[in-house]
């Protein structure tokens, strides 16, 4: 019966077990986010948040404390100048482990542990603006005759009198130019008649002239 037995063995000897969690509470302190397996994830989290409460009072004794526990004094500066100050207003819960499925090998439970002071992210606030486009909601997007359809059913029958109206107009601009185009035709043709009207009796009254010259040079 395991009574008054605490902590997990890890399949390891007592000395095994702890040089592995001084290496992953390492890791955590300079990475602040580590992947591992599920139950050592679970025993870090009892080994390093005693540490991060030390941190927090930054004195030579608590260094030292800090140091037999981790031997890494570049992990101890760490933990002392960034981790204890971030965790200083909160009291307790300093790590967050999230699982993450079963490893291929060996079916593993696999877990990410990590700081929650340095992997918060901030939630995305909504905005109520609509962003406003240039196109006003048009799409290059290629329409199926479906949707054509649909769109031609849907329209109301103001739009279908609006786009009558204005092909109405487009076709009367349309007779009016042509119009025009046929007035100015016919004074150009009028305009022409008339010139070569004024040439032939030009040409006519120089004929009579010269005939009525010629007999009196005659006599």
């Amino acid at each position: 019966m395991r009574h008054r037995v605490k902590g997990r063995k890890l399949g390891r000897t007592a000395s095994h077990r702890k040089a592995t969690l001084k290496a992953l509470s390492t890791a955590l302190i300079k990475e602040h986010r580590i992947k591992t397996t599920l139950p050592k994830a679970k025993e870090l989290r009892t080994f390093i948040e005693p540490l991060i409460t030390i941190a927090k009072v930054d004195s030579t004794h608590n260094r030292r404390k800090a140091f037999s526990a981790l031997q890494d004094k570049y992990a101890v500066t760490e933990l002392f100048e960034t981790v204890g100050p971030a965790a200083a207003d909160r009291p307790g819960g300093y790590t967050r482990v999230l699982k993450l499925g079963f490893r291929l090998g060996d079916s593993a439970e696999m877990a990410v542990i990590e700081l929650v002071d340095f992997n918060d992210v901030a939630p995305e606030l909504k905005s109520d603006k609509k962003k406003r486009t240039r196109r006003a909601g048009r799409t290059n997007k290629p329409v199926s005759e479906v949707e054509k359809d649909k769109t031609t059913k849907s329209e109301k029958p103001t739009d279908k009198v609006e786009k009558a109206e204005e092909v109405a107009s487009e076709s009367v601009d349309e007779d009016i130019k042509n119009e025009s185009v046929a007035e100015a035709e016919a004074t150009e043709e009028t305009a022409v008649n008339q010139a070569e009207k004024s040439s032939t009796e030009a040409d006519s009254t120089t004929l009579e002239v010269e005939d009525t010259e010629k007999p009196d040079s005659d006599k």
